[in-house]
């Protein structure tokens, strides 16, 4: 998908909500783990049904389909079928987290822009150009590169003083000059809202993946007031608060009504 089609989508739909696919057989309701042969793949598929009116992309976390081995790699190449089969209009993106030697990442791109054909893959940079450069190489893909996250530890590196600046400004500083605005994206927790304006101080034009929002106590309005640009410049990610809105049989039920919750609230910032 190129830069125009995912705005024109944003624009479209009047929404800019990525919906976080990571499948846990802990939470998946009782009835679906009971009765499919492929409970992921069947929650999916009807957690995608449900919230595709409602957003933009949807990002499967590779971790979630991994943990269950050979199954879980066939339920998530079944899962990414489905999306480019039935909804070709979502932004897919694999939230893999790679970034290796210069032949690794060329493999690891392969793997998910060829053989998975997904649109865009996270990547972390700490390797420098050599592990992020490769999924550069690829026409109408995306790399969304870690800038600033929302977990506990990211002060640990990330918010260390480098010449007076903190190191993730410096990191997306660098990286932004590797890619462009057609391929490069920057993720930024939702819980670091405010530090989205020195980030757009570097990166105006580029699109940001914003997860935390919801069960990690984002606020969508403060990732707007600092984050949004003229082409909306945002992909708000939620994940738990949507999927896992209920374990019961409504759970694809609940899961629209909170996905239409948050682009409603979408739509006066669009």
């Amino acid at each position: 998908m190129t830069r125009s089609e995912l705005i024109q989508q944003i624009r479209t739909k009047k929404t800019f909500l990525c919906v976080g696919l990571d499948p846990d057989m802990s939470k998946i309701p009782r009835h679906i783990m009971e009765d499919e042969e492929d409970s992921i793949y069947e929650f999916n598929k009807l957690i995608i049904e449900a919230t595709a009116p409602y957003c933009v992309s949807f990002k499967p976390n590779t971790a979630f389909y991994e943990a269950y081995g050979l199954s879980g790699m066939q339920s998530l190449e079944k899962t990414i079928k489905y999306i480019n089969r039935n909804y070709p209009e979502h932004f897919i993106i694999a939230d893999a987290k790679r970034g290796d030697i210069g032949n690794t990442s060329s493999m690891y791109a392969t793997a998910y822009f060829k053989r998975l054909d997904t649109d865009a893959i996270t990547v972390a940079p700490y390797m420098g150009s050599d592990s992020v450069k490769p999924f550069l190489q690829f026409e109408n893909k995306w790399a969304v590169i870690l800038g600033l996250t929302s977990n506990e530890g990211a002060s640990d590196f990330q918010q260390l003083k480098v010449n007076g600046r903190e190191l993730y400004l410096h990191v997306i500083e660098t990286c932004a000059g590797w890619g462009n605005v057609n391929n490069t994206m920057f993720v930024i927790g939702a819980t670091k809202a405010q530090m989205l304006a020195e980030v757009r101080k570097i990166v105006p034009e580029h699109f940001l993946l914003v997860p935390g929002v919801g069960a990690q106590g984002g606020s969508l309005e403060e990732v707007c007031k600092y984050g949004i640009n003229k082409d909306i410049g945002l992909l708000v990610n939620s994940s738990r608060g949507i999927i896992y809105a209920s374990g019961g049989t409504d759970f694809a039920e609940k899961a629209a009504a909170e996905a239409k919750k948050i682009a409603d609230q979408m739509k006066q910032f669009i």
